[in-house]
């Protein structure tokens, strides 16, 4: 919308931004009426794109497979920060076995 008045600028808008960065990881998230998966796959962000309708796309590969999906923001959620430092594999996978008590004393 632009004002017509004179001596006025219009009204210009800040372009969208984007939730998330190229480089970041993230994963596809759980559509309504959808069983919730065994494992999830952490993805990278390659690209952004433009909104497609009122929501921003990217690009998004997973190491695992030989192609790009495209996405939408409310599809993506982050890989919170705590899941990526210093776990190991099967720490990520099965948890830090809270409670467990080791076999020999």
């Amino acid at each position: 919308m632009t004002d017509t008045r004179s001596g006025t600028h219009p009204i210009r808008r800040d372009p969208a931004m984007h939730l998330f960065a190229v480089g970041q990881a993230v994963w596809i998230r759980k559509a309504p009426g959808m069983a919730a998966p065994k494992f999830r796959s952490t993805y990278r962000v390659t690209g952004t794109l433009p909104p497609r309708g009122n929501v921003l796309q990217y690009r998004i590969r997973n190491e695992d497979e030989p192609h790009e999906r495209v996405m939408m923001e409310d599809q993506l959620e982050s890989v919170r920060a705590s899941s990526g430092g210093g776990e190991t594999l099967m720490e990520k996978t099965f948890g830090h076995a809270q409670g467990a008590k080791p076999w020999l004393s």
